[in-house]
This record gives C-alpha cells, sequence and structure tokens, in this order.
C-alpha cells in the first residue's frame, strides 16, 4: 500500500511496543510518512534506541519512553512525558501486548499468563485509549488504533486461543465504544491481525508452520510490515471516514 510522501508531516505519533516486530515496523513507516514518533518499550530499551536513531536519520525526531505497561502509574506517566514532548498527540497506536508465548511467559500457568494479558492488553489499552483520547478530543484531532486478533470470531482450541480470545476480544468490543465517545473529533480503530511473522511465528513447530500457510488464502505468513502499511493508510487523511471499524489483517482467513 503505497503512500503520499509527507502525508503525516507535522504529526506527532505514539507507538506502545514498538522495539521490535511488529511496533518498530509501525514506527518506522509513521516516520517515513513524515511523522515525529514516540517509541515505547520496557524489555528490549537498546532496540528501541536503535530504531529512534533509524529514524532521526530519516529527519524525523524521535523520543524512546521506557515503561511497564502493567503498572498503572507507569501507564500515565507515559501519557505525562509523552504530552510533555510535543504538547500534543495526533496518532496513538496501542500496539503493546504481554509476551505470553515465548520466554518466560511460554512457562506460566494459565491464570499467570490471563493476569498478563489482562494487566496489559486489556486494562494498558483501555486506560492509555481513554486517556489520551480525552486529550485529543480537547484538541479537536486524532487517530487511536487498538490491536485485537481475528482469531476472535472463530476460536482456536488451544490454551492460548482461549487467552488471546478473551483479551483481544475485550478491546475490539471496547474500541467500537470509544469511537462513539470520541466522535467526531477523534476517530478510533481496531486491527485485528491473523498469521504474522512475529517472534513467536519465527521459532513456530512445522505444524504450526503449516496450519498458518493453509489458513491465509494468500498462502503464506503476514510481515510485519504488512500491518505497517495497513496504519499508515488509517491514519492519514486518505481514510478520514473510518472509524468504529474492526480491520482483519490476515491474507484472507480461510
Amino acid at each position: 500500500m503505497s503512500g503520499q510522501p509527507g502525508e503525516l508531516e507535522g504529526k506527532t505519533a505514539v507507538v506502545t511496543g514498538s522495539s521490535r516486530g511488529i511496533g518498530q515496523a509501525i514506527a518506522l513507516e509513521l516516520a517515513e510518512a513524515g511523522a515525529d514518533v514516540v517509541l515505547h518499550g520496557w524489555h528490549h530499551p537498546e532496540e528501541a534506541r536503535v530504531a529512534a536513531e533509524t529514524i532521526r536519520q530519516k529527519g524525523r525526531d524521535a523520543l524512546v519512553v521506557l515503561a511497564d505497561l502493567a503498572d498503572q502509574a507507569q501507564q500515565d506517566r507515559l501519557l505525562e512525558e509523552v504530552w510533555r514532548w510535543r504538547e500534543r498527540v495526533d496518532i496513538w497506536i496501542n500496539n503493546a501486548g504481554a509476551d505470553v508465548l515465548t520466554g518466560e511467559g511460554a512457562g506460566w500457568y494459565f491464570e499467570q499468563r490471563l493476569e498478563a494479558l489482562w494487566r496489559v492488553d486489556v486494562v494498558g489499552t483501555i486506560r492509555l485509549s481513554r486517556e489520551a483520547g480525552q486529550r485529543m478530543k480537547r484538541a479537536g484531532q486524532g487517530v487511536i488504533i487498538n490491536v485485537g486478533w481475528d482469531g476472535v470470531h472463530r476460536g482456536i482450541e488451544t490454551d492460548g486461543g482461549q487467552l488471546f480470545a478473551a483479551a483481544k476480544g475485550a478491546v475490539m468490543a471496547f474500541s467500537r465504544s470509544l469511537a462513539r465517545a470520541l466522535a467526531p473529533q477523534v476517530r478510533v480503530l481496531c486491527l485485528a491481525p491473523g498469521w504474522i511473522r512475529t517472534r513467536w511465528a519465527e521459532q513456530a513447530s512445522d505444524l504450526w508452520q503449516q496450519r498458518a500457510m493453509q489458513e491465509c488464502l494468500l498462502g503464506r505468513w503476514g510481515a510485519p510490515q504488512d500491518v505497517a502499511d495497513l496504519v499508515r493508510f488509517l491514519v492519514s487523511p486518505r481514510a478520514a471516514f473510518l472509524t468504529g471499524q474492526i480491520i482483519e489483517i490476515n491474507g484472507g482467513a480461510r
């Protein structure tokens, strides 16, 4: 999806969970379109700083804010640091999520993983969206994009499927209501990605590799850049008549 050079010139964007993966791809793409970007991270600060330097080399400005979004006090600190930087935000992308599939999280009990997803993916997204949204509404404009999951609609039989259906289903339902609350000044959208090649996907078993390919009409994994290209369009003036939508990006799930 090609964008127009400079279409986000003068805009300030925030992308949570942008030290790597989908979030980093989104942050770099918004900078490519002309936006100054706040990169948020927690577990991988050096990768966030490298991404910020890449943005500066593109001629845009960047700020790195490290915050544990499982902690409400740190959610509030993120908001304050962001607004102190530019005194305005035009674009807010809630991409951060608890990692319960790789690393330490993969070994947690079901209840531990559910608690982590609840605190970061659900409560973090809701609190940040509401506060950022109210500030944007007072300023008279803005776009918020939250991240759900396309599996919410069809379900997956695993523990992970149950966990993400609950957490991301809450985010998707909330986003529709927030769009009504913030209209017409602020547009609110929610992405529902399918099989995207994240860090988990890179180490997934052959069974999951085959399943991802079989369930996608295009016969491939999605790339973080696929998501970033869509986000660039959705936050641009070209999508000015879109709000309150759940948009699946999954290559056409079977």
